[in-house]
C-alpha cells in the first residue's frame, strides 16, 4: 500500500479525529493525551484538549494517510515541555540521559493495517518533520521484541528494532524490555 505522511495540524485534524473515533478513542479514550501535562486532570475532554493543542501548534505528530485519503496511523513527537510524561520515569531519572530536543512517545496503527509499514512510515515522517523544525537530539523509549512474542496493542511506543532501522542507538535499559534510544537529527531548510 502507498502512504503519504502529513503533519498533524488544523487542516489534518479531521483525518486524525476520524481515525481515533473509528478506533474507539484509542487505548480506552486516550486521544494520545497521556504524554501531555494535562493528561491527569480530572474531568477534561481529552478530545477537546487534543484538538485545542493541535489547533494552537502545541501537539505534533506524523499522520500516515493511505492512497484513498484515510488516516491509518501516526507517530507523536514533541519537545520535553510538550511531552513531559515518560515511561519508566523513576528508573529514567536515576541516571538521566542528556535532555533531548524532541521526544517520540506514541504510535498508533489502525488494527486492520498493522504489519503493513504504517509505523515505519510514521517514524520516517516524524524524523523528516523534526528535521524541518530544526533537528536536534531525539529520544524515545521503545521495547525490544527480538526473541519474544509481543502483542501489538502493547507496543504503543514501537520497537527498538524499528528505531535502530532509522539510525537510533540504545542508550540504557529502563524496563524489562524497554530501552532509551536516541539519535541526532540534522536540520534541513
Amino acid at each position: 500500500m502507498q502512504y503519504t505522511v502529513h503533519e498533524l495540524n488544523a487542516s489534518t485534524w479531521p483525518l486524525f479525529a476520524e481515525l481515533v473515533e473509528r478506533n474507539n478513542g484509542i487505548f480506552g479514550g486516550c486521544w494520545c493525551m497521556g504524554w501531555h501535562p494535562e493528561a491527569a486532570e480530572a474531568g477534561i475532554s481529552k478530545r477537546n484538549a487534543k484538538e485545542e493543542r493541535v489547533r494552537t501548534g502545541r501537539a505534533h505528530a506524523a499522520l500516515v494517510v493511505d492512497s484513498s485519503g484515510v488516516a491509518q496511523g501516526w507517530c507523536q513527537y514533541g519537545s520535553p515541555e510538550e511531552l513531559p510524561n515518560i515511561k519508566h520515569r523513576r528508573i529514567y531519572l536515576q541516571d538521566q540521559p542528556p535532555v533531548p530536543d524532541w521526544r517520540i512517545t506514541c504510535f498508533y496503527v489502525d488494527t486492520r493495517h498493522r504489519g503493513q509499514g504504517v509505523a515505519r512510515a510514521a517514524l520516517g515522517g516524524a524524523l523528516d518533520q523534526i528535521a524541518r523544525l530544526g533537528g536536534g537530539l531525539v529520544e524515545a523509549i521503545p521495547e525490544v521484541t527480538a526473541g519474544r512474542e509481543a502483542h501489538g496493542r502493547f507496543l504503543y511506543s514501537a520497537t527498538v528494532e524499528l528505531f535502530e532501522a532509522h539510525g537510533f542507538s540504545r542508550v540504557r535499559q529502563v524496563g524489562k524490555h524497554a530501552w532509551i534510544v536516541n539519535r541526532q537529527v540534522v536540520p534541513v531548510a
